[in-house]
């Protein structure tokens, strides 16, 4: 006999001690009872229940009769196929059925009969509850041990789609024998290695344990063979998950070890709330306090370790009962005092038979009257007229808490989650720690308390980690590993742009684009934005360099102003020059609108105006050029190109050439001019303030013109620089528009090849140097005559030629 279950034979019959004493429920009529043990065999079951329905009961309580049993409704029982055995032969009969043990609502759909009724919850919300466990603490490696029936596989096939749904992997599934043959040591060993060497090998940290009170004693008793000190070994390194129909007893020898090995376990157990005076009634259980109660002889002794002699029997025992024993001093893994959830079944089923017996009665007692009337006997009640009331019962019970078979036949409570704190002396507490309520609409409502929870001693009270191989950090994302199971896998860390924030991400997040990563790819830092400022030692610079040329170039024009009538400045179109000299102040001065944060007015301005004046600049030098070539042509005899020489000619070139370029730009600023814009990927953790150049072929068309330009006037220039004249400009302006030719060639591929901020540094620069180029070698050697050499600035040298 298992000595906690008898709990339930007394929750039984408290619950009818207190039906028979309240008059408010069947007043006219008593409640009685029969128990029968199945002792875990179908062939017991089955005799059980015939004997139940065909034998006349000898216990009634308040008095005794030889009259036939009316049985009207059965409880039971504890365990799945207990119950489906049981609903074989009572749904033949039409005999209601409460079962108060849990079990999967799927199995028994499809076995029960039409008066199956449940007093516990559907197992459903108990693989639900498992699940939210496990999420909450992150435990994706888990071992399962599940009791070898078909209980058992119900269990897998109800827990396995939800695991493989929310990334839980077993680590292992053995299956233990409910009854394990202790004689047979080739089966026994066999057993102990399937069980022991998963438990000590496997790296889960997280054992779920499905079955019942023998699967618990029989698990015991295995891991008590694979290794006498195993408590020592093992017990402070596994977390236990326990269902409902588990209950900590030990039987037998193992009633002197303890649950040590348990400490710090998670169980789920059916809801209970104990009535008022249910502890009160414990207390007045003695070894005769009930002649006819059959089990109290063989709990009694195996609960004290005692022989309960008869009382006429006059033979002295040392080891006789003394008759002070007392309930409450027995350890809990014996016997508990405090009411469990499947005694609260129990006692919730009593009553709900009773209402429904007191609803029947009700209804029929105006047909009672007509048959004594008419001096008839009234017919008695049976079994199927129960199914009626059963459907719709609904009441309180005496704690409060409401009962209802209205929806789906079953208890609307759902599970408690309780935490196992054991003792040096053997005894144990339960802890409420959380709960699953099967209230909700869609699905159970988990809780959980974490704080109240008492872990084993060697995670210091820490949470334990129950995972294939460690978690993934924040900055790494997972990858699986080939040939394993998918909660097995690698950490690599992020690619750059992206990040994880929290453990064990599948992927990587890419950070948004006014973000990057940090440094440890777990998290993003919001970019700064940066642009040539005038501020910063590159800006001030450029800036210098740009105003030390303006200024060299104004001086250079003050001098050619103030020298405009000697031959020097008279000799290659002076008005030209002066053109030339303006426009390269002013592209020294354009340089400095890349410079600054970009605006509105600066980006639409800066480009357009780059390319009008440096297109002017090259058409005075193209006219400048042409000039030269047509005066020498025109020297010969009989030529026909005298009336091309002159200011005319040169400024139409450089009129038209210009306008080309203004139509260019003008073209482009109305169509997509360019604005300011934020470039967010060219800089990896900064934000670019940068002009948008709106349409790119036009800003290489610009490009490509002032190409163009430079080339025919190289190609000219280099046509001419051999022509004999003292003041021949020709050589000068080769030597000029090469360098602007190749300072403007390697332009392109640089700026292409830059990024951020130094895109505008390469622009400035090649404006800079090739405005530079042609001041210099174009103006160098002039105002080197004008200031230093005046005697060769005369007509003279102008005339003579070279011998």
């Amino acid at each position: 006999m298992l000595t906690k279950y008898y709990q339930h034979v007394l929750a039984l019959v408290f619950a009818v001690d207190e039906i028979n004493q309240n008059p408010r429920i069947l007043p006219n009529a008593t409640l009685g009872f029969h128990i029968c043990d199945s002792y875990y065999s179908v062939q017991r079951t089955y005799r059980a229940t015939l004997h139940l329905l065909f034998q006349s009961s000898r216990y009634f309580p308040n008095y005794e009769c030889g009259i036939q049993k009316n049985v009207m409704a059965v409880i039971g029982g504890l365990s799945s196929d207990i119950s489906f055995h049981m609903a074989d032969i009572l749904g033949l009969y039409k005999i209601p059925q409460l079962a108060y043990g849990s079990f999967s609502q799927e199995e028994s759909y499809t076995r029960q009969s039409p008066l199956f009724y449940h007093l516990v919850p559907n197992e459903v919300h108990q693989c639900t509850g498992i699940m939210k466990l496990l999420q909450h603490f992150g435990w994706t490696w888990v071992g399962l041990f599940a009791v070898d029936d078909d209980s058992g596989d119900s269990f897998l096939q109800t827990l396995e789609p939800l695991f493989s749904q929310h990334g839980i992997c077993w680590a292992f599934t053995e299956r233990i024998p409910n009854q394990v043959n202790w004689h047979n040591l080739y089966d026994l060993y066999t057993v102990v290695s399937n069980i022991y060497l998963p438990f000590r090998e496997s790296k889960a940290s997280a054992f779920i344990f499905y079955g019942e009170s023998r699967t618990m004693i029989s698990l015991n008793g295995i891991l008590f063979l694979a290794g006498h000190n195993y408590t020592e070994k093992m017990s402070l390194r596994k977390v236990w998950i326990m269902t409902a129909q588990i209950d900590f007893a030990l039987t037998g020898l193992q009633r002197a070890w303890d649950f040590q090995f348990f400490q710090g376990a998670l169980s789920f157990r059916v809801h209970s709330n104990e009535p008022f005076e249910f502890h009160n009634f414990l207390k007045k259980v003695k070894p005769y306090w009930e002649p006819k109660d059959g089990f109290l002889k063989e709990f009694w002794e195996q609960a004290f370790g005692c022989s309960l002699l008869d009382p006429q029997d006059t033979e002295n025992d040392d080891a006789m009962c003394t008759g002070e024993e007392r309930l409450d001093r027995l350890p809990g893994h014996i016997f508990e005092m405090s009411m469990t959830g499947h005694s609260y079944s129990i006692y919730n089923a009593v009553y709900a038979t009773a209402h429904a017996l007191h609803a029947m009665h009700t209804s029929m007692s105006k047909y009672r009257k007509i048959f004594q009337s008419k001096r008839l006997q009234f017919p008695r009640f049976y079994p199927w007229q129960l199914h009626r009331f059963l459907q719709g019962i609904s009441f309180n019970n005496s704690v409060g808490e409401p009962v209802s078979l209205k929806k789906n036949r079953g208890m609307r409570h759902g599970f408690n989650i309780m935490n196992l704190v054991t003792f040096p002396n053997k005894t144990f507490v339960r802890v409420k720690v959380g709960s699953v309520n099967s209230n909700a609409a869609k699905e159970p409502v988990f809780v959980l308390h974490e704080e109240r929870i008492v872990w084993q001693t060697h995670f210091n009270q820490g949470r334990p980690i129950s995972v294939c191989n460690g978690y993934c950090h924040p900055g790494t994302q997972k990858k699986k590993k080939e040939g394993e199971k998918f909660c097995c896998y690698d950490c690599v860390p992020c690619p750059e742009g992206k990040i994880s924030s929290q453990q064990d991400m599948v992927n990587c997040i890419k950070c948004p684009e006014d973000q990057y990563s940090s440094k440890d790819k777990d998290g993003c830092i919001n970019k700064v934005i940066t642009f040539l400022a005038f501020e910063e030692p590159l800006g001030v610079g450029l800036a210098l360099l740009a105003v030390s040329c303006f200024l060299i170039t104004s001086f250079v024009l003050g001098v050619f102003i103030k020298n405009k009538d000697t031959p020097i400045v008279k000799a290659n179109n002076r008005d030209i020059t002066y053109v030339l000299l303006f426009s390269l102040l002013l592209c020294f001065l354009c340089s400095l609108l890349f410079l600054g944060k970009p605006s509105t007015v600066t980006c639409f301005i800066r480009q357009s105006a780059f390319g009008i004046v440096f297109s002017v600049a090259l058409s005075c030098v193209l006219a400048k050029t042409i000039t030269v070539v047509l005066a020498f042509m025109a020297t010969k005899p009989g030529s026909r190109l005298r009336k091309w020489v002159g200011k005319r000619l040169a400024n139409s070139i450089v009129l038209s050439c210009s306008l080309v370029q203004a139509g260019i730009c003008t073209v482009w600023l109305g169509t997509s001019p360019p604005f300011p814009d934020l470039d967010m990927h060219s800089v990896a953790k900064k934000t670019v303030a940068a002009c948008n150049e709106g349409s790119v072929v036009m800003f290489y068309i610009v490009l490509g013109y002032l190409g163009l330009l430079s080339l025919i006037s190289l190609a000219v220039a280099f046509f001419a620089r051999k022509l004999p004249n003292n003041f021949n400009e020709a050589k000068f302006i080769t030597f000029s528009m090469l360098i602007f030719c190749s300072v403007w060639m390697s332009f392109v591929p640089t700026y292409l090849s830059t990024k951020g901020k130094y895109m505008v540094v390469v622009e400035i620069f090649s404006i800079l140097a090739s405005s530079a180029a042609l001041l210099a070698w174009i103006f160098s050697i002039k105002c080197y005559i004008i200031l230093l050499r005046p005697d060769l600035n005369s007509r003279d040298q102008i005339i003579r030629r070279k011998n």
